[in-house]
């Protein structure tokens, strides 16, 4: 219909249509027609996500052109007064003047911009009421962002992959802030990120946290992070463009059209998708059709979050000059929104408490997503709460940063437990230290001074005195700032909770004792557990490696050394636990020789293992002298399997308590301790990069890496993110829960093992392991089998797999490693490792 008009009909209103087969991107020949009809067909997603948002408009009147000549463009921000009369507007006051601006609130507004050949539209992260014909000017004090926005744009030399491996590390640092992260492909070069707000805060307030959040990316990651806009600083990295969240700034709207030589558009993705960045394409209109189709709005979640959010809280704008409405409003409103009882046990009180005369605090240990920790001061009838990525600080002279989240009810100080996944803040969170404050200074908003005095086995060893102080500016009638930073203050508090002479505090976290305080010998403690490390991957530590030291790690059993070295009064001695609390002193003899190497009373950490070819540790060797008890037996496999103690940590040491001491300062205390003898040995922790450190353990052959936060304090039984452990291959431990009938050389022992692991509901069968077994280990194994007899399963197991099988009590424990999981949940390519008498049956989980 070139030359041609034709008139339609579209929410009531009536448009005149031309030109719908004019080339509007020449090199696919996409037509002004198809534009319309899609733009039509996407329109509910997109007005969703532009709704009540300003927008400025890119034009390409004779189409984008190709690359050797390209089209035409320009910004648009004033509607033309040619523009129908019931398009919605909104008047913004600029320093050359005002401009009114339409708002794409309905598919007419739409259609007729896209008739116009404005295939981009730009909006701000603030949005307005659009709910009176001609509501006024907005200036630049009224705009409240309800989103975040990270551009992430390639320079020369790098692409999309590498922009999808930094909105990864982005995700990584918001979640670790409390917020959720959702990404979008640009339709350009790179990845825009979006994070939801609560509309509480300015523009410029926000913009000042983005900034620093790309400056810390930045400095973990020179070689490929710039955050400065100069062209000149970006070869060969990502730009993370934090300055979209200025109040004059714009970006193209999710699922709006892209200027470019083909036409692309800015497309919702998914996390899964990015799980392989090599494979991620920027997407065409065509198939954000078909994803629609297929997935529905993926930022919907998005839109949710932020409905409903005006350009300024409703209490406190500058039009009534209300000011911050601080003790009548329901400071619990926000926390509220976010969590639904019926689906989490964080309590939800219908109203918010009374503070007394004494103050409380919590720090919470909270596993999201990423590890942070929650911390907590009462005040004014709520615990405000702020998000420490890094946890609070332990060096006076380093702070840290201090996200504020939104108020708690006082009810969380006492709350432990899961929030289910899919909830706000999803994972586990635990109370690291909880006690009482002494508040010296509450600046609402710009600076607070409390002394915390904690529990004596808390995470902050006793009475800590910080400082909290906003970073960004404070002008009239605006919510406090989010971006804070904590300080370690190193001076005494100014109200000692204790007289100077009060031995029963413990030192400073980095275990230095108070000059004010006598340090007090304190006895051996007799119920320690070792710490655990969780499962990481690489690349997470990989951004964060000056705050990492690397151990290589040991495929043996854990244990717990506690020594008393003789002297002219007492013969020395040395006891040696599991993880799971069994002594098992006397089945390594060997290892009493310890006693000779240490001066002082001690609790040690360590692992015991037997060394194969090549004196590498040998799982395999450990098993034959695991669980042996006659003294004839243990006397044989110390003559046949000698083995060896590799010491990384020290708990106690003459009279004092190290667990709330540094890693850095521990390791250093252990060098001093320990003599190394020839079963006794204290390995170097690997000096490099996370990525030498693992290829060396795997030229060296060993099970892998054991990654340390250089500031981590020690945790008994607890596991945690600040101790990781990098592996080659993946192994698991297992219950055996039945065992299937062997024929030929195997008919006196069993075919293969049936395992199984504890979840939510019980036990759950994982499939059978019959490769791995030598003939010792077949012979022990039927051994202890058939101790364990027992007429009916104690879990469900499929038909197939049950033909023949014999049943046990399921409290035997064993490890085996495998090449991943089946559809079914099954073990894909098992293989037996041994058997594990250090770990309790009930532990092993799913």
């Amino acid at each position: 219909m070139a030359g041609h008009e034709q008139k339609v009909t579209v929410e009531g209103h009536r448009l005149t249509l031309s030109n719908l087969d004019k080339v509007l991107y020449p090199e696919t020949g996409t037509t002004k027609g198809e534009i319309l009809d899609y733009c039509a067909r996407i329109a509910p997603h997109l007005i969703r996500h532009a709704r009540d948002r300003i927008a400025t408009r890119k034009r390409w009147v004779d189409g984008v052109g190709t690359a050797d000549d390209p089209g035409d463009v320009f910004f648009e921000k004033n509607l033309p007064d040619s523009a129908p009369s019931w398009i919605r507007t909104r008047a913004i006051r600029h320093s050359t003047g005002s401009k009114r601006y339409p708002l794409v609130n309905d598919l007419a507004t739409l259609t007729y911009l896209t008739q116009m050949a404005a295939l981009e539209i730009h909006v701000p992260q603030w949005t307005v009421r659009a709910g009176a014909k001609d509501p006024g000017t907005i200036d630049s004090e009224t705009r409240f962002p309800d989103r975040m926005v990270f551009d992430l744009d390639p320079g020369p030399g790098r692409g999309l992959a590498d922009c999808i491996e930094v909105a990864q590390l982005v995700r990584e640092l918001l979640e670790g802030m409390g917020l959720d992260a959702y990404p979008v492909t640009s339709g350009s070069k790179g990845v825009h990120l979006y994070a939801p707000l609560d509309g509480s805060v300015s523009s410029q307030q926000v913009s000042d946290v983005a900034h620093e959040l790309a400056r810390s990316l930045e400095a973990d990651q020179k070689d490929l992070i710039v955050s400065a806009m100069k062209k000149t600083l970006r070869e060969n990295k990502v730009l993370i463009d934090w300055s979209q969240n200025s109040a004059a700034k714009t970006t193209v709207a999710p699922y709006s059209l892209r200027g470019r030589f083909t036409p692309m558009v800015a497309a919702p993705r998914s996390w899964d998708e990015f799980d392989d960045p090599a494979a991620v394409e920027q997407v065409r209109f065509e198939e954000v059709l078909d994803r629609v189709d297929d997935f529905g709005d993926l930022l919907e979640p998005l839109a949710e979050a932020v409905g409903g959010t005006a350009s300024a809280p409703a209490d406190d704008g500058p039009e009534n000059g209300s000011g911050t409405g601080e003790g009548q409003r329901d400071r619990l409103e926000v926390y509220r929104s976010k969590r639904d009882p019926k689906r989490s046990s964080e309590p939800v009180p219908a109203k918010q408490g009374t503070s007394g005369d004494e103050l409380t605090f919590v720090i919470q240990e909270h596993n999201a997503r990423s590890l942070h920790w929650d911390f907590r001061l009462e005040h004014d009838g709520v615990l405000v709460s702020w998000a420490l990525p890094k946890g609070p600080p332990t060096d006076p002279g380093k702070n840290h940063l201090a996200v504020q989240t939104e108020d708690h009810p006082l009810e969380y100080g006492s709350f432990e437990g899961t929030i289910p996944k899919g909830e706000y803040g999803a994972g586990d969170v635990e109370i690291w230290d909880a006690g009482t404050i002494e508040v010296e200074k509450w600046q609402e908003g710009k600076e607070i001074i409390a002394v915390l005095h904690g529990r004596e086995d808390g995470g902050l060893g006793g009475v800590r005195r910080f400082a909290l102080f906003n970073t960004g500016d404070h002008g009239p009638n605006r919510e406090p700032e989010k971006n804070w930073m904590i300080h370690l203050m190193e001076d005494e508090p100014k109200k000692p909770s204790a007289p100077a002479d009060d031995s029963s505090k413990k030192g400073t976290p980095t275990g230095r004792t108070s000059k004010k305080r006598a340090a007090k010998k304190e006895a051996l403690p007799a119920d320690l557990s070792p710490m655990l490390a969780s499962i990481g991957d690489i690349g997470s530590l990989r951004r964060e490696a000056e705050d990492w030291a690397f151990e290589m790690k040991w495929d043996g059993i854990r244990a717990l050394a506690r020594v008393a070295p003789g002297d002219g009064e007492r013969t020395g001695s040395i006891e040696l636990t599991s993880r799971n609390g069994h002594d098992m002193t006397n089945t390594y003899p060997e290892l009493q020789e310890l006693v000779e190497c240490i001066d002082v009373d001690c609790i040690l950490d360590g692992e015991i293992v037997a060394l194969g070819q090549g004196s590498r540790p040998d799982f395999g060797r450990l098993q034959r002298r695991m669980g042996l008890s006659r003294d004839s037996d243990i006397e044989r496999g110390q003559r046949r399997t000698p083995v060896y103690l590799m010491l990384f940590d020290v708990l106690h040491a003459d009279g004092s308590s190290l667990l709330r001491t540094p890693y850095t300062e521990r390791r250093a205390r252990l060098f001093e301790l320990v003599t190394e003898s020839e079963h006794i040995h204290v390995p170097e922790a690997f000096e490099g990069s996370v990525d030498a450190a693992f290829e060396s353990s795997r030229k060296l052959r060993l099970e892998g890496v054991l990654a340390k936060r250089t500031d981590s304090v020690y945790l008994p039984g607890k596991r945690t993110r600040t101790w990781t452990k990098l592996k080659h291959a993946s192994t698991r431990d297992v219950i055996v829960v039945g065992w299937r009938t062997g024929e030929g050389e195997r008919s006196s022992s069993f075919a293969s093992l049936l395992v199984a692991a504890h979840d939510d509901e019980g036990l759950r069968y994982l499939g059978r392991v019959g490769t791995g077994f030598d003939e010792e280990a077949l012979r022990r194994l039927r051994s202890s089998l058939d101790r364990r007899s027992r007429k009916t399963p104690a879990l469900t197991v499929p038909a197939d797999e049950s033909r023949d099988a014999h049943w046990v009590r399921p409290d035997l424990v064993g490890e085996v490693r495998f090449s991943g999981l089946t559809e079914a949940g099954r073990l894909r390519h098992p293989v037996w490792r041994g058997l594990r008498s250090d770990i309790d049956a009930e532990d092993v989980r799913v």
